[in-house]
């Protein structure tokens, strides 16, 4: 599908069109970083287990409720799991998704 990383991000965005989807991927990523510094700071290494339910089971509710489509991670699961956190960071310091700077 994919030859490159750009190439895989331009199709991955196109699979996220709807802003719930984005706002879920959003929310479940927030998450995974609150769960994991807890988890860190307290040595609750058992919230640990917490980890994948937040950041896919968000993310794939947004693709069944409002993409529906198959959630990208399905067929490329080390690209999908960078676009994630690209699209969040992307949304985060304002860049236009999908930019390369």
């Amino acid at each position: 599908m994919a030859s490159d990383f750009w190439t895989f991000y331009s199709w991955y965005l196109s699979q996220h069109q709807h802003p719930l989807c984005r706002g879920l991927h959003y929310l479940g990523s927030v998450l995974v970083v609150l769960i994991l510094l807890y988890s860190l700071w307290f040595q609750a290494w058992w919230q640990l287990v917490y980890l994948p339910l937040a950041g896919y089971g968000f993310a794939w509710i947004g693709h069944l409720l409002f993409e529906k489509n198959r959630p990208a991670t399905f067929k490329h699961p080390f690209y999908s799991f960078v676009a994630d956190w690209l699209m969040l960071w992307q949304m985060l310091t304002g860049k236009p998704l999908g930019a390369k700077n």
